[in-house]
């Protein structure tokens, strides 16, 4: 082993931390917080949507670095494709990035639901009520299936390194 392939696992579980970690902060600390202490709903809204965008810079990024890093790692797997199907590593990689893939699909349906100019219209409070409750349970929805995927696909990954628990 070189000293290039454990610095890509740490680089690996360093954007893993930034983007799980945020994930889980954003949906399970901010948003419930922000429901006890910022009463007016499109005040919260409006605080998360600015909080998210800030996010979305580190998070996205964290993403692609994560995609990259993820792809170096498995190369082996990569080079002998039919590694893939012929044992249980394979299988759950093959998991993890069916789960890596949805999770960017959800991620870029949500910032595209809240693009710059939606996220001005919530902060500027000019969304019409219907729209906005709608908006909303979207974004909550979405929210909640990133957090979910992120936390699956870490699982996924804890399986990698140590392999299947066996069943009786």
């Amino acid at each position: 082993m070189n000293f290039f392939d454990p610095l890509v696992i740490w680089i690996h579980l360093i954007f893993t931390s930034i983007w799980v970690g945020g994930s889980i902060f954003l949906g399970l600390v901010l948003a419930p917080l922000l429901k006890k202490t910022i009463p007016d709903l499109n005040e919260r809204i409006s605080f998360m949507v600015i909080v998210g965008r800030r996010f979305n810079y580190l998070g996205g990024s964290s993403l692609i670095i994560l995609v990259i890093t993820g792809i170096y790692n498995a190369r082996y797997f990569f080079g002998q494709p039919s590694l893939l199907f012929e044992s249980t590593y394979g299988y759950i990689l093959l998991a993890k990035i069916f789960l890596v893939c949805i999770l960017f699909i959800v991620y870029a349906i949500h910032v595209m639901i809240l693009n710059k100019n939606v996220e001005r219209q919530i902060v500027d409070r000019k969304v019409p009520e219907e729209y906005f409750t709608s908006l909303r349970s979207k974004i909550i929805l979405l929210g909640r299936l990133t957090v979910g995927l992120s936390i699956s696909v870490l699982l996924l990954a804890a399986f990698l390194d140590t392999g299947l628990p066996e069943l009786d």
